[in-house]
């Protein structure tokens, strides 16, 4: 039997435009990243671990932080965000935040905890060259580092005395809100449900 495209169409539509909808609902989009040696490049086989969640808000133009890690050979000297690779989820790039790290980031040690949140209209917020090579301004900066962040090419990484270039670091990836999800899963159920009844009709 072919599909009726018409039906398809008419749950497809609407349901597309709702997700559209909810994903952007209030500009807070959310990144995790998780931290380890082998995620590094170069790869390393250091035992530590770290997890770190960035929340963006377009509305507010804020880079919300938090940043755990663990198990480090080393103590630590640097932490920030590198942007943009040439592939997503690959390679290395420039430092794009503050450098040499986030203004309170615990240094000197081999594991700890972060929580701050980053003014993305300020410049101090970022590492000089990376608003150079970016337009110029924060707000090109921002539109820069932000689009790395959702294209997979922007990556968190912790450095330390042991690997001076980066001990742990992952990659930031876009977490989906759990409405969307529910939602994509409500509109899926509805269209096989409508396609069955179809079919026995």
């Amino acid at each position: 039997m072919k599909p009726n495209h018409n039906l398809l169409a008419a749950f497809t539509g609407p349901l597309l435009v709702a997700f559209l909808a909810t994903s952007a609902h209030a500009g807070l989009f959310e990144y995790d990243a998780i931290l380890s040696g082998p995620n590094e490049s170069p790869v390393n086989a250091s035992p530590g671990t770290g997890f770190a969640v960035v929340d963006y808000d377009s509305t507010a133009h804020t880079l919300h932080l938090q940043v755990s890690f663990s198990g480090l050979t080393g103590t630590t000297t640097a932490s920030h965000i590198h942007a943009a690779t040439a592939l997503p989820l690959s390679g290395t790039a420039g430092v794009a935040t503050t450098t040499p790290y986030f203004a309170g980031f615990p240094i000197g040690v081999t594991s700890g905890t972060y929580n701050n949140t980053l003014d993305l209209t300020l410049s101090s917020s970022y590492n000089p060259s990376y608003v150079t090579a970016n337009g110029g301004t924060t707000a090109s900066a921002e539109a820069a580092l932000t689009s790395a962040m959702a294209a997979g090419e922007a990556y968190l990484n912790i450095h330390s005395t042991t690997f001076p270039g980066g001990e742990i670091r992952g990659f930031l990836v876009a977490v989906p809100e759990p409405s969307s999800i529910a939602l994509l899963g409500l509109g899926a159920s509805a269209l096989v449900f409508a396609v069955r009844r179809r079919k026995t009709s």
